[in-house]
């Protein structure tokens, strides 16, 4: 019984030292391979720069990357500092406040926080589909829980404005962990939501009852979350020409055959418009490194090299659809990414 214990004790130690040794420096048996979590949005990105980060040297292990949703990788990278938790946390839209508070909480004290490009909310339909065209009011007359306040007794999109077809309200979309529902709520259906006066008024006065009625989506099946597999959307587009589908511009270019962009405002998604914001739903995405992990596992900082250097016009992750943010924030991300500048969490939200 005694052997079993000391056994048993041993190897907890031996679990906790292994545990811990991103955070402590260890190098015997420490995991080589950087860890990288979260956006869907940002994975196909994320996962080139790995593969050319490898190619360049041979000898590096392979980065693991994980589709997770934005929020469940923030929150797995907030987790603490650790062998056992992720170097990166891949979003589609900037850390929240909370979650910030959280990492500080969790001994995750050191963030940076770099700008990799812009991507745009794409609400799309099968190139067999009706045809659309939608305002940022259509979307949220047909998509908020209680638009302007009252339940939504919306069924078909001629419910919502008598010029749109006579078809169910049927529109594929991610999940409440989501970055690209977050982002989806604030840019598309919030722009809805405050061409009311009464609402928009409610932003001064009770910011909470504001954010319900403007963000909240219907929960009645009109919207049917997906996961976040925004493949899986586009896929099921193809076989439902009359629904629509809510995920990353990228996804919508890399499907060109299948589904096409609808315009929201007079604007379609495409890359230059937006590039340069005309479009109402581009957005920043973001990557987040644990700065107590650059030393103690290998080929972080040529990992953030490669990233920025390669969020350019032209590049291969141009080519998976990847739109390069202006030249100031470029400048911004190169010197975050060289210099490890760490974010100041009082300007988050």
């Amino acid at each position: 019984m005694l052997k079993k214990l000391s056994l048993i004790a041993i190897s907890t130690l031996a679990l906790a030292a292994c545990n811990d040794q991103a955070s402590s420096g260890g190098s015997a048996g420490a995991r080589q391979e950087i860890r990288i979590v979260g956006s869907s949005t940002v994975f196909p990105f994320s996962k080139a720069v790995a593969e050319a980060f490898q190619k360049a040297d041979p000898s590096r292990k392979n980065p693991v990357v994980e589709s997770t949703g934005t929020g469940g990788g923030i929150e797995a990278f907030c987790a603490g500092v650790g062998a056992q938790t992720p170097d990166i946390a891949n979003a589609s839209r900037r850390m929240k406040k909370s979650e910030f508070e959280t990492c500080t909480k969790n001994g995750v004290t050191d963030i940076v926080e770099i700008q990799v490009g812009i991507d745009g909310i794409a609400i799309a339909e099968s190139v067999k589909g009706p045809e659309m065209k939608l305002t940022a009011v259509d979307v949220y007359k047909a998509l908020a829980a209680n638009p302007f306040g009252k339940p939504n007794t919306s069924k078909n999109w001629s419910d919502v404005n008598p010029s749109l077809p006579n078809l169910p309200i049927a529109v594929f979309g991610p999940p409440k962990t989501s970055g690209t529902r977050d982002a989806f709520a604030e840019l598309i259906l919030e722009a809805g939501c405050k061409t009311d006066a009464p609402t928009k008024a409610l932003k001064d006065t009770d910011k909470d009852k504001y954010e319900a009625i403007c963000h909240d989506i219907r929960t009645d099946g009109m919207y049917k979350e997906q996961g976040e597999n925004d493949n899986l959307i586009v896929q099921k587009l193809a076989a439902n020409p009359n629904m629509l589908g809510v995920f990353g511009y990228s996804y919508m270019e890399e499907n060109a055959a299948t589904v096409r962009g609808i315009a929201i405002d007079g604007v379609t998604p495409t890359f230059d418009a937006i590039a340069d914001g005309s479009y109402p739903g581009a957005r920043p995405l973001f990557i987040y490194v644990k700065k107590a992990h650059v030393d103690k596992i290998p080929g972080i900082k040529e990992f953030l090299a490669e990233f920025v250097s390669a969020g350019v016009k032209g590049s291969y992750l141009a080519k998976l659809g990847l739109i390069a943010a202006p030249d100031d924030v470029r400048k911004a991300a190169t010197d975050a990414a060289t210099n490890l500048t760490t974010l100041d969490g009082s300007k988050l939200k």
